[in-house]
């Protein structure tokens, strides 16, 4: 396993890292602590999840799966969307007080007492990016944040934060058939030394084996034409992961990983090595696609 430093941080993340919010909860906590211990062993350090995700029991079940092994891995989780008091749904809150209250909580259920990268879970040009900012820093002199982000593919709250903040990360979308943030942020963010995660590498699963459907602007037939080409490399998986590890902005790609079996998949494959030029066929494939908001 590769690794690599994210952004001015002393953060160093394994270059797959395992995306919690695919977890199944409901296989309960010895299934899941077992997943994530053999995540572990085969060097990946790098666990993303959020306050979000399953109403905290995501963060509880890492926690409790990691806990023998904290100083090992990276734990990333995020912040800024608030669950409704029925549990109906959530609501966009980025404030700086639900910020410092809620990285308690995020503690509390992940049983340690820092959190190694805390990320804005979104980020629109309206919201108080200031306050946002200065809740950050206050954590990070605290110690109880080690390095902060944003997750956001908008052009234009990337450009503020860019301008306006120290974050060492983005986390975005980003793959064959996600090409938006090559248009202005890949660039950008590395001219700045601010790392990308990178999520959604392999489509939800069309450039691996799921059914074509339209995506991002791509028609049904253009998707199962980029299928075709990613498997004739022989390895969907490696030029999946290796075509977004081509930019160096790129430090690490969150996958969604359910079961060992695909753990093992994933491990055996992801890093055999796919020819410079098959790669640049694959990007010739089909124009790229841009993001027309939030510019």
């Amino acid at each position: 396993m590769k690794y690599n430093r994210i952004g001015n941080s002393d953060l160093k993340v394994s270059e797959i890292s395992f995306g919690c919010m695919s977890l199944e909860i409901e296989k309960g906590e010895d299934a899941i602590s077992s997943l994530l211990r053999k995540a572990v062993d085969t060097g990946i350090n790098f666990f993303d999840t959020a306050d979000l995700y399953d109403k905290g029991l995501n963060e509880e079940m890492i926690g409790k799966a990691l806990g023998p092994v904290r100083d090992d891995v990276i734990i990333a989780t995020k912040v800024g969307n608030q669950w409704n008091e029925d549990g109906s749904g959530w609501n966009w809150n980025p404030t700086k007080e639900l910020i410092l209250t809620e990285v308690n909580e995020s503690l509390r259920r992940l049983q340690t007492d820092h959190i190694d990268l805390y990320q804005l879970h979104g980020g629109t040009i309206e919201d108080p990016i200031d306050d946002i900012i200065e809740a950050f820093e206050q954590l990070k002199h605290k110690g109880k944040i080690r390095a902060y982000g944003i997750s956001s593919i908008r052009p234009n709250v990337i450009r503020e934060y860019v301008q306006r903040s120290n974050i060492d990360s983005v986390m975005m979308q980003y793959s064959l058939l996600d090409r938006r943030p090559e248009e202005e942020a890949l660039d950008l963010l590395d001219e700045h030394n601010i790392s990308v995660i990178t999520r959604g590498t392999l489509a939800k699963g069309m450039l691996i084996d799921k059914p074509a459907a339209d995506y991002l602007g791509y028609s049904a037939e253009e998707v199962k034409k980029m299928q075709e080409a990613v498997k004739e490399t022989g390895n969907p998986i490696a030029a999946s992961v290796q075509f977004v590890h081509q930019h160096p902005a790129v430090a690490s790609a969150v996958l969604g990983i359910r079961t060992e079996n695909q753990l093992s998949d994933i491990i055996a494959k992801y890093n055999s090595p796919i020819p410079e030029e098959d790669l640049h066929s694959l990007t010739r494939l089909m124009e790229p696609n841009v993001y027309k908001k939030h510019r």
